[in-house]
């Protein structure tokens, strides 16, 4: 296998041996997609079952063959409307029907999906418009009169197509839509109503190379302005396949848990339900009542989420065992998991939850725990593994100068593979920082066991200087985890005359249960060196996330 690397090209390195292999327990070392672009993916799954269900929303249910019309009817109306080859339609929705009902027409248009989370507030959602030149909007309703209405007039947006979370359903479960109604805003169109105007038309066949931009997916911006990761057909197609064929998304249907508009969603959720071909069952957003409810109505068989959220399942008061005895596949991706919500999820559920890490610019999965394959944890430093590197895929751990560092030694983690971006849209220098090669330097610190493990110990910039001994966050959140009380921790820095930094945790607590900050101190200070164990521990009701589960540590910085 020949991959971009940034090693100096006469050395060997034990990385290029892939020593993870023999943990696939038999499968594929290589993954060789039989599709040439996404679009085709879809099509493939068309014809092997038109009938089938696509999408399951609530109580209303949208057939393979429906999705292909009214796919092709709004990608018609697209042409129609002057969006040509490479144009950018943006989505700005929550997990709801519309949105695979957009990505397949702004493919079948020759276009490129550009997804926007829906918690965006106006400046980040100009930004987003501008640098990507997208041409259509389409958004809710709400967020058009919140947000997208003040920002429009200024942006390249031509065409904005409106949509209500109450479409493609009937039952409007109170818990999610109390106070929702329909709103037309002057100087849009309705979607379905737009798609019921070119309702039999479809434009002509779109030319997808396998290098053509299919999305454009926006890091979180957490280390500075939001950069468009050009996520091509072609690293759609792999990462999708790895899911199907690696981790056994391949049968009954999948649960939408991570948002859509996030590499997560796009890949395990709506690429896979393309690919597979399976139902995809949609919630709206993310609430754990309702997800368990429809967990037992829809008996869905995989899924991948935020650790964050599985746990809010299982510490829901309406969780039964039973919510997921229809599971035989569920990954988890986004944010770190802690040993003790490992094991808290596999003692509830009865199903192990496989870690997997990546990133936008790696268009979803870089490493996974291979599919019935136990994760380890490290001894020294007690974390979870985030399982060894995917098909096709190699990952290294390197020095500040790009150098491979040995086998358990601390390092930046470096991939590259298929499913690795191009680059950063309109942004050549960026990409040639974090892509030198055409390899991903990822900003995450960590390491691999001879066996190919891959651990994270921590972003780069988060860790703590105390005293001159570095602290990674990570590990003090896992010692904290393994309290009884402890729900979820987050540790940052702050100044400090004496250290020049020292270590603080926010902690939330589950419910029923008590703990006081001198019990948690004194908990980790029985665990852990002297210069990490927390100085000062603050309990919160909850701590901040994103919308796909990452806590806001710079928030927590104040």
């Amino acid at each position: 296998m020949t991959s971009p690397t940034t090693s100096r090209p006469h050395e060997t390195s034990p990385y290029d041996a892939r020593p993870w292999l023999p943990l696939y327990g038999g499968r594929p070392a290589d993954i060789v997609p039989e599709h040439p672009n996404a679009l085709a993916m879809f099509k493939a799954g068309l014809a092997a079952d038109p009938d089938g269900d696509a999408i399951r929303y609530f109580d209303g249910v949208v057939s393979r063959a429906e999705l292909d019309a009214q796919s092709d009817a709004l990608a018609a109306g697209l042409r129609d409307n002057g969006f040509g080859d490479g144009d950018r339609l943006a989505v700005y929705l929550q997990n709801v029907p519309q949105f695979l009902v957009c990505m397949l027409a702004a493919w079948k248009a020759g276009g490129v999906l550009v997804s926007i989370n829906p918690m965006s507030r106006a400046r980040e959602l100009s930004h987003l418009l501008d640098d990507s030149g997208a041409t259509v909007l389409v958004c809710l309703e709400s967020l058009y009169g919140d947000v997208a209405r003040d920002v429009i007039p200024d942006s390249p947006v031509q065409l904005v197509l409106t949509t209500s979370e109450l479409d493609y359903q009937t039952r409007n479960d109170p818990r999610l839509f109390s106070g929702a109604q329909r709103v037309r805003h002057p100087g849009t169109r309705d979607l379905l109503d737009y798609i019921e105007e070119h309702r039999g038309e479809a434009p002509a066949e779109a030319r997808l190379a396998p290098d053509d931009v299919a999305m454009l997916t926006y890091t979180s911006g957490t280390t500075g302005v939001p950069k468009g990761a050009m996520n091509t057909h072609r690293n759609v197609v792999f990462s999708t396949t790895v899911y199907r064929d690696h981790w056994r998304f391949d049968g009954g249907s999948v649960f939408g848990i991570a948002p859509l508009f996030h590499i997560t969603g796009m890949i395990g959720h709506a690429a896979i339900s393309l690919l597979a071909p399976m139902p995809l069952v949609l919630a709206y957003r993310f609430d754990p009542a309702v997800v368990l409810d429809a967990f037992r109505e829809h008996r869905p068989t995989c899924t991948i989420g935020a650790i964050t959220a599985l746990v809010a399942l299982i510490n829901h008061p309406a969780f039964e065992r039973d919510c997921f005895s229809s599971f035989t596949s569920i990954y988890s991706g986004g944010a770190p998991i802690a040993p003790a919500a490992e094991r808290a999820f596999r003692e509830a559920t009865g199903h192990q939850v496989h870690n997997a890490y990546g990133l936008t610019e790696t268009t979803s999965p870089m490493t996974g725990t291979p599919f019935g394959v136990p994760s380890p944890v490290d001894e020294q430093s007690g974390a979870l593994a985030v399982g060894v590197p995917v098909p096709s895929t190699v990952v290294r751990i390197q020095d500040d100068d790009g150098n491979d560092l040995p086998a358990g030694e601390i390092g930046e983690i470096v991939a590259a593979g298929p499913q690795v971006v191009a680059g950063y849209w309109g942004k050549p220098d960026a990409t040639a920082e974090s892509l030198p090669g055409g390899a991903l330097r990822t900003g995450d610190v960590g390491f691999m066991n001879d066996a190919g493990w891959v651990f994270i110990v921590d972003r780069k910039k988060d860790m703590i200087n105390a005293s001159g001994y570095k602290v990674w966050p990570r590990e003090v959140e896992d010692v904290l985890q393994e309290h009884p009380a402890v729900l979820e921790a987050a540790v940052v820095g702050i100044p400090d005359e004496k250290r020049g930094e020292t270590v603080k945790a926010f902690v939330s607590l589950k419910n029923g249960t008590t703990a006081t900050p001198e019990e948690l101190i004194e908990h980790c200070r029985a665990a852990m060196a002297a210069y990490k164990y927390p100085r000062v521990v603050e309990i919160v009701a909850e701590l901040p996330k994103t919308l796909t589960g990452k806590v806001l540590r710079r928030e927590l910085r104040g």
